[in-house]
């Protein structure tokens, strides 16, 4: 009686800690970490960005459903928010002290660990895609600048004139940067269209809106994305975490992927998405656990004007379980898995 009493209490407290069930595919998503508070956010603009992380799981879970692979499902989704003007990514992106967009993006797939990625491109019209030509079709990791655009061309990758990445909403901000940086107001791109102002203010300009996709297949797959204007008013060809491997993306099989969103500086001194599935790999921490801390060696950091590092991150473990951290106000997000609800959130404090 007592063997059975001991086998029983035994049983339960396995079933007590034992995680939850793998599911058969998962995806989350991210578009920007930052100052995102209900204060200042409009239920109108709120609606919209909500509307937009659904679209963004409908895209993605539809893929992974289907049977498709990681690597399609985190494409599609990224191409579909280049395009939409309410992030920092394609068109929307926030301008450069010069007045122009220069696009950064990364992909990783976790079955190879092989990785592409582009930093400072101005004419394609899908960064993410360059980054996936550069890992599948190229011998290197990251191209930039002109030899990006030039290798981007001759693999056919759609091509559009500076101007159609601007939107009236990011040039204000930088017009309002500059003053603030008693630095000269460039003219806008050739053949930039207008709007009135009356119509852009826009509560959240200190967001970031770099977006990413972590997706895992049915396959056991699992791969990363980022993709990214980078930040307004950026100088001397800045280049951020998003399309550096290891610090804004990074995907190994069986381990995890993650894709982060913040003040790139701080996550490169990090090494952000690299020491969160370090950490999950050799210290054996969940992917929320290591989200937290690595989120929180961010925060601990200062820069030269003694800012604090800031931002978020959206990680799946190696048998798809999803996590997200932030020390923001706020960060768009959304996570679905198979049979499951999707979970769309945008402040901080939503559960």
């Amino acid at each position: 009686m007592r063997a059975l009493l001991a086998l029983t209490l035994s049983v339960l407290a396995a079933c007590a800690i034992a995680p939850e069930p793998a599911p058969r595919w998962s995806i989350v998503v991210h578009g920007g970490a930052g100052i995102i508070e209900r204060a200042n956010l409009t239920p109108e603009l709120e609606s919209q960005y909500r509307a937009a992380m659904q679209r963004a799981l409908d895209t993605g879970g539809g893929i992974l459903e289907s049977g498709g692979s990681s690597l399609d499902a985190v494409e599609a989704v990224i191409r579909e928010m280049e395009d939409d003007p309410l992030f920092n990514a394609g068109r929307g992106a926030v301008f450069t002290a010069e007045g122009r967009n220069e696009l950064d993006a990364s992909i990783m797939d976790g079955r190879t660990r092989a990785a592409g990625a582009v930093a400072g491109v101005t004419t394609i019209r899908h960064p993410i895609s360059a980054a996936r030509a550069v890992m599948e079709r190229s011998r290197h990791v990251m191209l930039v600048g002109e030899g990006a655009e030039t290798f981007a061309r001759s693999q056919a990758l759609e091509e559009v004139a500076p101007s159609y990445f601007f939107t009236e909403r990011r040039w204000q901000q930088l017009e309002e940067n500059l003053r603030a940086n008693n630095l000269p107001i460039p003219e806008p791109p050739a053949g930039a269209p207008s709007a009135p102002r009356a119509e852009l203010a826009y509560p959240d300009d200190h967001q970031f809106g770099t977006v990413g996709v972590v997706a895992y297949d049915q396959h056991g797959n699992i791969a990363a994305g980022t993709s990214t204007g980078g930040t307004t008013g950026k100088r001397w060809g800045r280049v951020g975490d998003a399309p550096i491997i290891g610090a804004g993306t990074y995907a190994q099989n069986g381990i995890c992927g993650v894709s982060a969103t913040g003040t790139g500086e701080f996550f490169i001194r990090v090494g952000v998405a690299r020491d969160i599935c370090a950490r999950m790999q050799f210290n054996g921490e969940s992917a929320q656990e290591a989200a937290d801390h690595v989120i929180a060696d961010v925060g601990a950091l200062r820069n030269n004007a003694g800012q604090p590092g800031d931002g978020g991150v959206i990680v799946l473990d190696g048998e798809g379980r999803f996590a997200w951290a932030m020390n923001t106000p706020g960060m768009y997000r959304a996570q679905l898995s198979a049979g499951g609800e999707p979970v769309v959130q945008i402040f901080a404090d939503e559960q």
